[in-house]
């Protein structure tokens, strides 16, 4: 267990997950709002990126670097900048559009990583800033209309030979437990967003992969699937979670080149 995970639990130690009052009151919010109000106890509830996910993420990028500028895109409370720092990213950056999250992460990780607050559907930066982003958890927070601007805006930010990698676990069997559970959560949050406004916006069905292939090579990006089989395999045989790495093709006119 690394140091940062030894922090990470004394600091959460006294406190408690949300109760179901506090998870509605946040999903009765805007998403910003509502992620502000859940911030400080957001690391305590099941939405956090497990462990075993970030510590395979973090060997496979240390496999793809070294790193010169790395960016974390919806960063929340620091959990994929942990991973970043673990793989020796030479300067690590955090982006999200919720205060709350931010001042958590900034607790978390007092020196060495640069916060920004912006929404990631206009990142703020220069072109070709990064040689590496990654991004946990958030993709249900975009509509797929959004999408295309988002991944081209990544694209932008990203110089020659860099990469967009995120973890994408596989889609449940059909009929499964699983399945209808996120097909209720779904369900749920567009009746919701039928009768209140501002809307919440997250949706765990809408992220699929071939989808997500055509958008992220619209945008410039050339695409791969990278197995993570240390997070398991399903009765079938195929791996549990997968790694999406998005490439934009380098200085020598090819893709696969390391960091800047």
């Amino acid at each position: 267990m690394t140091r940062h995970r030894h922090r990470d639990r004394h600091r959460h130690r006294d406190r408690e997950a949300p109760p179901l009052r506090e998870l509605a009151e946040q999903a009765l919010s805007s998403v910003e709002r509502g992620y502000d109000l859940l911030a400080p106890k957001f690391d305590l509830t099941p939405y956090r990126t497990p462990d075993p996910v970030l510590d395979a993420l973090t060997e496979a990028l240390r496999q793809h670097g070294p790193f010169t500028a790395a960016l974390d895109v919806c960063c929340g409370t620091g959990a994929g900048v942990g991973a970043l720092r673990r793989a020796g990213a030479a300067r690590v950056v955090g982006l999200d559009f919720s205060a709350g999250m931010l001042d958590q992460a900034r607790a978390a990780f007092p020196e060495g990583v640069g916060w920004v607050r912006a929404d990631a559907r206009a990142l703020p930066f220069a072109p070709a800033t990064f040689d590496l982003a990654i991004s946990l958890g958030a993709f249900g927070h975009f509509l797929p209309r959004e999408r295309p601007a988002l991944f081209a805006g990544i694209r932008a930010a990203l110089g020659p030979g860099g990469r967009f990698v995120f973890p994408m676990a596989a889609p449940p069997r059909v009929g499964s437990l699983p399945y209808w559970a996120l097909w209720g959560f779904d369900a749920a949050m567009r009746l919701r967003n039928a009768v209140r406004r501002p809307p919440f916006v997250m949706y765990y069905r809408t992220f699929r992969l071939p989808d997500v292939r055509r958008e992220l090579t619209a945008a410039g990006f050339t695409v791969r699937i990278e197995p993570l089989p240390t997070l398991g395999r399903r009765a079938d045989g195929t791996v549990r979670c997968a790694l999406v790495v998005a490439e934009v093709e380098g200085a020598d006119g090819v893709t696969g080149a390391t960091g800047a």
